[in-house]
């Protein structure tokens, strides 16, 4: 079951697609979060809602918020993505353990291997004040995200 409204975030330690450390609590107090899961780097659904959000960027990485994208990939094939797609912001790796932090949220599907399309708000205060799952072949609203941003 996915982690609800209202919930405490689960923490996590993940490396980026450039393999630096990058743990959610460091934004606690400073930043509210836009944590991404989607299945998998290069597929085309996930490359079509990444490059959106590459397209509208200052509405997801400024002084409020930051973005962190998280799939089941390996950070080679990450970094590979992004240089391709030209994304500027963080792309997590939770390839190993496999799926260890996509678990936690509730967005792995065991059945697939990799994660589903969940994305939580989570405040300053590291409160989940808004999410969304979608199945694998359904793309997310992008200006759901920004009016859910609007309210906090």
């Amino acid at each position: 079951m996915a982690i609800q409204v209202g919930d405490k975030a689960p923490d996590f330690e993940l490396k980026d697609n450039h393999g630096a450390t990058v743990r959610l609590a460091d934004y606690r107090g400073h930043k509210n979060v836009v944590l991404l899961f989607y299945p998998f780097a290069f597929t085309g659904v996930c490359t079509g809602e990444l490059c959106a959000l590459r397209d509208n960027l200052p509405a997801f990485v400024n002084d409020d918020t930051q973005l962190l994208a998280v799939s089941n990939d390996s950070i080679h094939s990450l970094r590979v993505f992004a240089e391709q797609e030209g994304l500027e912001y963080p792309l997590l790796s939770d390839f190993w353990p496999h799926g260890e932090v996509s678990r936690a949220y509730g967005v792995f599907a065991e059945d697939k291997g990799c994660a589903v399309r969940g994305t939580f708000i989570i405040d300053k205060e590291g409160v989940v004040r808004w999410s969304v799952l979608n199945d694998l072949p359904d793309a997310r609203d992008l200006n759901e995200y920004v009016k859910a941003l609007d309210t906090l």
